[in-house]
């Protein structure tokens, strides 16, 4: 691939186009907002001036209810020798192209599973794609050489290529990233009238929560609005669990030793199941969870801390697996928990201890 035309440069759009341009590849930027695509081109994403002719690559990144549109425009317009797109539902925006009687031949459905809280052209990063899966949904009509330009691309952003069945695929975002979406947004919701001494008690578990919450409303209309069906299967479930969960907690409050027994037999259950389905969220680069152990060094919010705690541990040969940060409430002050291999823990411990760090036990 050497030439590239990537159409919508928000987060995604203009990641990608990072990655191309970072890889030698000569990338043309357009936008329905030509001043993101400016922004997107000062970045270094490429250039906002039009092709001269065909590039090799079309890469469609425009809102689920606008992709079947875009990508049936530069297809008539013949923009390039092959086609995708980057939009997280992958099912309705093909049958559309059908609909319009489109020779799909040079077309590829494509999703990248990374993203960000933030969106535009200022949040884009030529890395955000590393290590992460990138959903390809050939079917038999899909050219040898369109499905080899898609590979490329992803190679390009070095992400891990997953060939999936397009319906199959949207069924699965659903459960993992639709769905859980919604779940976060409910739960920060509680939050909007809640006491303010309440709030103020907010540690690290309901930041987990309610991270992705942050996350812009009208994009995520857009991307629901493209697969409103399974999402609404998946929360009916959910709906049935959690009448469940109240029902067996409304039970612990009964006078009634029986009442209370059930009661917490159905809490129980719902945690059990919710520790087997935890342990089947993939680990580290894709791989089979495993389990580290964590040490925990209190630290001073300054500037600097972080990466002095990082290069101690570097000088210990001790590979930081993940790490996690909790704020203190009212305080300048946090705790670093460093996720290590088991037999790494008393070198870290020790290096760390040795260099001055205090550690919680």
């Amino acid at each position: 691939m050497r030439t590239a035309l990537v159409i919508g440069t928000g987060l995604i759009g203009t990641s990608a186009a990072l990655a191309l341009a970072q890889r030698g590849v000569t990338v043309h930027l357009t936008d329905h907002d030509p001043e993101q695509a400016r922004t997107a081109a000062a970045l270094g994403a490429g250039t906002d001036e039009a092709p001269t002719g065909p590039v090799d690559l079309a890469v469609v990144a425009a809102p689920p209810a606008h992709v079947a549109a875009t990508l049936a425009d530069a297809m008539r317009r013949g923009l390039a020798r092959g086609y995708l797109d980057v939009a997280s539902v992958k099912g309705g925006p093909r049958r559309e192209l059908e609909a319009l009687g489109l020779d799909l031949s040079a077309y590829i459905g494509t999703h990248p599973m990374s993203g960000r809280e933030k969106s535009g052209p200022l949040a884009a990063t030529g890395d955000l794609f590393e290590g992460r899966p990138w959903v390809l949904t050939p079917t038999r009509d899909t050219d040898t050489e369109v499905l080899n330009l898609a590979l490329e691309l992803v190679s390009h952003c070095r992400a891990v290529p997953v060939v999936m069945d397009a319906d199959a695929h949207d069924r699965a975002v659903a459960l993992v990233s639709h769905m859980p979406h919604l779940v976060s947004s409910l739960v920060a919701a509680r939050l909007e009238h809640a006491e303010e001494a309440a709030v103020r008690l907010c540690g690290q578990g309901i930041r987990d929560v309610t991270r992705v919450a942050a996350s812009d409303p009208r994009m995520w209309i857009d991307i629901l609005s493209a697969n409103p069906g399974p999402v609404a299967d998946l929360l009916t479930d959910v709906a049935a669990d959690l009448d469940e969960t109240v029902q067996a907690l409304r039970a612990l409050q009964a006078s009634d030793e029986a009442k209370r027994r059930e009661g917490t037999t159905g809490i129980e259950d719902v945690l059990r199941r919710g520790n087997a389905g935890q342990v089947r969220v993939p680990g580290k680069h894709g791989s089979a969870p495993r389990v580290y152990e964590t040490v925990a060094v209190l630290i001073d919010d300054q500037p600097g801390q972080l990466a002095r705690i990082f290069a101690d541990a570097g000088a210990a040969r001790v590979n930081i697996e993940d790490v996690r940060i909790e704020h203190a409430t009212g305080q300048q002050a946090g705790l670093v928990q460093l996720m290590v291999e088991p037999k790494a823990v008393p070198v870290l411990t020790g290096a760390l201890r040795e260099r001055g760090w205090a550690l919680r036990q």
